[in-house]
C-alpha cells in the first residue's frame, strides 16, 4: 500500500503542483515541500512559480499572499481553518484615523495580515526586511501594523522615523518571557539566544541575535557556537536540525507552537491536492488592491 507521501508525490506529478511550506508547519510537511522559507521567500517562491496549482502548506493570510500574487493559478490550503490570530489584530477604524491625524503617513503592514488590512496598506514588509523597507520610505510618519513588537523593534533600528504602534501581537512570541528567558539561560549557561522580533522588547534586547525565521536559521549555520537558545516557534528546530545535525538547539521555553500551524498535516496535504479543495477565492476589486503593497514589498526589498 502506498505510503501518504507517496502519494503526495503521485499527485504533486499529476497536478502539476508546487507545495511551498513554512518554517512552522510540522517537521514531516515541510519534508515533502518543494521550497520551505519564511513569509518573504515564499512570497517571492510564489510569485516567480510557472506551476498549475499552489499548495500553500501553512496559515490561510499565506494562501491569500500566493493567491494575490499569482491569480491565475490554483491556490490551495490544507486546513482553511489553520489562521494566525494576528493577522486581524487592526482595524480600518485606526487605519483611517491615524490616516487623517497625519499628513504625512505610509501604513505598513506586516506581511502577516489578512487581505483586508493589505487592501489598507502601503506597504507589506517581512520580518527580514521590515527595517530596510522601512528606512527606504520618503514618508516621515509610519503606522506599522498589525504586531506591536516587530513595529517597536523597527522603531529602536530607525529612529528617524516616527514609528506609530498598532496593539497587535503573535500569542507564541509573546507568551516567551524574560522568566522564561533567564531560566533558559541558567539551564543551558553557554547556549546562545537567538529570537524573533516579534517576542516583546524586554525578551528581544536579551538576545544575542534577534531576526527573521531565515535569518536566525543563518545566523546558527554560520556560527561557530554548538548549543542555541531559540526563542520563536518550534517549528524552526525541524530545519535547524537538518542543516546544522552538530549543533545542539533549545527552544526557550516547552509549547512555543503555533496551533494554526500545527493544523496542517501530510493527510490534508494529500486530500487538498486530490480533491482540489480548499481552494483560496479572492474577489478581484480586494485581489488587486491588495496586490498593489505586495508588489511594493517585492520592488524595494531587492
Amino acid at each position: 500500500m502506498e505510503s501518504v507521501k507517496e502519494e503526495i508525490e503521485k499527485l504533486k506529478k499529476e497536478k502539476r503542483a508546487v507545495i511551498l511550506a513554512h518554517y512552522y508547519v510540522p517537521g514531516e510537511v515541510q519534508e515533502i515541500a518543494d521550497y520551505i522559507g519564511d513569509s518573504y521567500f515564499l512570497s517571492k517562491k510564489a510569485r516567480e512559480t510557472d506551476a498549475e496549482v499552489i499548495l500553500f502548506a501553512g496559515v490561510s493570510f499565506m494562501g491569500e499572499s500566493a493567491k494575490i500574487l499569482n491569480p491565475e493559478r490554483m491556490v490551495l490550503l490544507p486546513d482553511p481553518q489553520a489562521d494566525c490570530p494576528m493577522a486581524h489584530m487592526a482595524s480600518p477604524e485606526k487605519i483611517r484615523e491615524m490616516r487623517d491625524r497625519y499628513e504625512d503617513l505610509a501604513v505598513v503592514c506586516y506581511i502577516n495580515s489578512s487581505a483586508r488590512l493589505k487592501t489598507l496598506s502601503d506597504v507589506c514588509v517581512t520580518s527580514s526586511n521590515a527595517v530596510d523597507i522601512v528606512r527606504k520610505l520618503p514618508n516621515k510618519n509610519i503606522f506599522f501594523i498589525p504586531d506591536g513588537n516587530l513595529g517597536a523593534y523597527v522603531a529602536a533600528q530607525v529612529p528617524e522615523k516616527n514609528v506609530i504602534l498598532n496593539e497587535g501581537y503573535c500569542p507564541v512570541h509573546r507568551e516567551i518571557t524574560l522568566e522564561d528567558v533567564n531560566k533558559a539561560r541558567k539551564d543551558h549557561p553557554g547556549a546562545f539566544l537567538l529570537v524573533h522580533p516579534e517576542c516583546t522588547a524586554e525578551v528581544v534586547k536579551k538576545a544575542d541575535f534577534a531576526g527573521s525565521t531565515s535569518e536566525i536559521i543563518h545566523f546558527a549555520c554560520q556560527s561557530e557556537r554548538k548549543e542555541f537558545l531559540i526563542g520563536t516557534e518550534e517549528g524552526v528546530l525541524w530545519e535547524l536540525k537538518q542543516k546544522c545535525p552538530e549543533k545542539d538547539f533549545y527552544p526557550v521555553k516547552s509549547e512555543q507552537c503555533c496551533p494554526g500551524m500545527k493544523k496542517v498535516t501530510l493527510e490534508k496535504v494529500r486530500d487538498a491536492l486530490k480533491e482540489e479543495k480548499c481552494q483560496v477565492i479572492l474577489d478581484e476589486e480586494t485581489a488587486q488592491k491588495a496586490r498593489m503593497p505586495l508588489d511594493r514589498m517585492l520592488e524595494l526589498g531587492k
